[in-house]
C-alpha cells in the first residue's frame, strides 16, 4: 500500500473569502482523497496557525494578494509541507522566483478545477507542478545559485548513496519536470518505489525536493549514472 495515499491530503487555503468559499466546495468534490483543514484570508492570519506545527500537508496560496518570493520564503520557514500558488499573473520572472523560494506548484486561475486538485495530490507525493519551459529556467537558476554559494561538496554524504540511488538521481536530473510515473517507468520501478528512493536520497543528502536535487546533482556531477 502507498503510505502517501493511506489518508486524505490535508489542505490549508490562504485566499480572500469568496475564493476560499469556492475552493472549499471544490475540495469537497475530491473527498476522501483531499480534505480541507482550514482557511485564512491573509498570510498574516495564516502564519500563527501554521507556525510551529504542521496542520496540513499542502498550503494553497492565492499569490494575487500581493505576495511574492519573500512571502513564500517566510511561509516555508514555518511550514514544512508543500506549497501550491494560485495566480492570474503572467509575470514569468515572478513565478520562477516563487518556485525558487519554495513553492512546489504553480496553478493559473485559467486552469481547470481538476488541474488544481491534481496539483495538490502530486506535490504532496513529492512531485513538482510547473510547466516544462519554467522548469528549464528554474533548474538553471538553482544550479547557478548553488555553484555561486561556494559550498564544499559533502563527499561523505555522496558516498552513502547506493548504485540504484545514483541511477535515480541521474533519471530525475535528466528531466526533473517529468511526472513520477514517467521517471519510474524509465527506471523500471513502481511510483511507490521511486518515492521511497527519493525519500532516502533526500535524507542522505539533506535535501527536500526535486529542485534541490537537480541543483545538487549538477553541482556535484551526479547527473550521469555510473
Amino acid at each position: 500500500m502507498n503510505p502517501v495515499a493511506s489518508r486524505p491530503v490535508q489542505v490549508f487555503v490562504v485566499a480572500p473569502a469568496m475564493l476560499c468559499w469556492g475552493l472549499e466546495r471544490l475540495v469537497q468534490t475530491a473527498r476522501p482523497r483531499i480534505e480541507l483543514m482550514g482557511t485564512a484570508e491573509t498570510l498574516a492570519d495564516a502564519m500563527p496557525v501554521l507556525q510551529g506545527r504542521v496542520v496540513a500537508d499542502v498550503v494553497v496560496l492565492d499569490l494575487d494578494g500581493g505576495y511574492g518570493p519573500d512571502a513564500v520564503a517566510d511561509l516555508q520557514a514555518v511550514f514544512k509541507g508543500r506549497l501550491v500558488v494560485l495566480t492570474s499573473s503572467q509575470d514569468v520572472g515572478l513565478l520562477d522566483q516563487v518556485v525558487v523560494a519554495g513553492a512546489s506548484g504553480v496553478v493559473r486561475k485559467s486552469d481547470s478545477p481538476a488541474a488544481l486538485l491534481k496539483s495538490i495530490e502530486k506535490v504532496h507525493e513529492g512531485e513538482l507542478w510547473i510547466n516544462r519551459s519554467a522548469a528549464g529556467r528554474i533548474f538553471v537558476e538553482m544550479a547557478r545559485q548553488n555553484v555561486a554559494s561556494g559550498n564544499d561538496p559533502d563527499r561523505l554524504k555522496i558516498a552513502t548513496l547506493t548504485a540504484r540511488e545514483r541511477q535515480t538521481i541521474a533519471a530525475v536530473a535528466s528531466d526533473a519536470s517529468a511526472p513520477g510515473k514517467v521517471i519510474a517507468g524509465r527506471l523500471c520501478i513502481s511510483e511507490h518505489t521511486l518515492r521511497n528512493h527519493l525519500s532516502s536520497i533526500y535524507g542522505k543528502l539533506g535535501l527536500s525536493n526535486r529542485l534541490d536535487l537537480f541543483a545538487y546533482a549538477t553541482k556535484h556531477r551526479l547527473h550521469k549514472a555510473g
